[in-house]
């Protein structure tokens, strides 16, 4: 356990899906469900024939360069969004790091790891969790935003992440579940022209592979170098790679296109379906824009333990900084999956 001022840093979706809770119908993880496709699992098991041989990573390189019209030395893979962290934490020299709340917790945990002191901005409720790059402190010079945030839902216009950009200060946009957004509107991966720029992405999401480890830094050439030297050697197994070269092709892109639109619909159904709690006190942050929903409960602690009795998971959300007891996020499922579980949800908030 990672603690910080009482919260558990290291606490994620699938601690809830685990040992009692594997039986339970998921909506505490953010992996799409139905995944991976036929077609990627046959395209990994196909590379179990290279195992034999050391991993080499130069084509899924060049494939997830290309994806994003870039040089193929502005791009590390990892084992991960996660392990990016890691590396950040460890191969940058910084002095002020600064993440901004509620967001995913391990760039802080990685940080803390690392012996940094960490200051947080806390984006607050009343204002929708909406960025306000003037609250960051001038003089930082590692600034963390997720985009979209998890676990708000929040997507934040791509002018103001990039507003966050200053000279001497590296600006690392977790861009993890941005290819769930139709259009990939307000990305940043790519751009070349903001100064300290570095987007993390993660192909577990969309692709079902939380349990392959993968995903790619995009920085300037340098500060790509710097992150490869704080890694250990042939760091992405030979079916990660595989897994990347495919994930990035335009087949993949097509379908992941298709995902973000249906994702769109399903979460609306989702949010209906919530707004119809709201006389018991339920209210959803915001347009959300990501596979998941942050709600407000009252009593949420009590709801969670009986939505389990009720055979569902759903994500706590006092983890996460800037939040408290009373959050829950709830991934985007399909609408039979959805209606099931609303019809818990009323059974389990006893004002409904």
């Amino acid at each position: 356990m990672h603690t910080t001022d009482g919260h558990d840093l290291r606490h994620h979706g699938d601690a809830e899906v685990r040992d009692d809770g594997s039986a339970l119908v998921d909506l505490a993880v953010n992996v799409r469900a139905d995944t991976p496709p036929g077609w990627l699992r046959e395209h990994i098991a196909a590379s179990l024939t290279g195992l034999a041989a050391y991993p080499d990573g130069r084509a899924a390189r060049a494939a997830v360069a290309a994806r994003h019209g870039l040089p193929a030395e502005r791009v590390l893979l990892t084992a991960g969004a996660a392990e990016a962290f890691v590396l950040l934490a460890r191969g940058l020299k910084v002095r002020r790091p600064v993440v901004v709340h509620p967001q995913f917790t391990e760039p802080e945990a990685a940080l803390r790891d690392a012996g940094h002191s960490v200051d947080r901005v806390l984006l607050r409720a009343s204002d929708g969790f909406r960025l306000d790059p003037a609250a960051v402190p001038e003089d930082a010079d590692l600034v963390v935003v997720g985009n979209p945030t998890n676990p708000t839902s929040v997507l934040h216009p791509a002018r103001e992440v990039a507003a966050l950009a200053r000279p001497g200060r590296f600006l690392v946009v977790d861009e993890a579940f941005m290819d769930a957004v139709p259009g990939e509107r307000e990305a940043l991966a790519g751009r070349t022209d903001v100064p300290g720029l570095i987007v993390l992405r993660s192909l577990t999401k969309t692709w079902g592979l939380a349990g392959l480890r993968i995903g790619y830094v995009l920085a300037a050439p340098d500060t790509i170098a710097d992150l490869a030297r704080a890694q250990p050697l042939w760091p992405v197994s030979t079916p990660a790679l595989a897994a990347a070269e495919a994930c990035v092709g335009p087949r993949a892109l097509a379908e992941a296109a298709h995902a973000a639109h249906r994702i769109a619909a399903d979460r609306a159904h989702l949010v209906a379906g919530l707004a119809e709690l709201a006389p018991a006190g339920v209210t959803v942050v915001g347009p959300a824009e990501g596979p998941f929903v942050l709600v407000r409960v009252p009593g949420a602690p009590a709801v969670r333990r009986r939505l389990r009795d009720l055979g569902y998971a759903v994500r706590r959300g006092d983890t996460f900084p800037g939040l408290d007891g009373e959050w829950l996020r709830l991934a985007v499922r399909d609408r039979g999956t959805t209606d099931a579980f609303l019809t818990a949800l009323r059974r389990a908030t006893p004002q409904a």
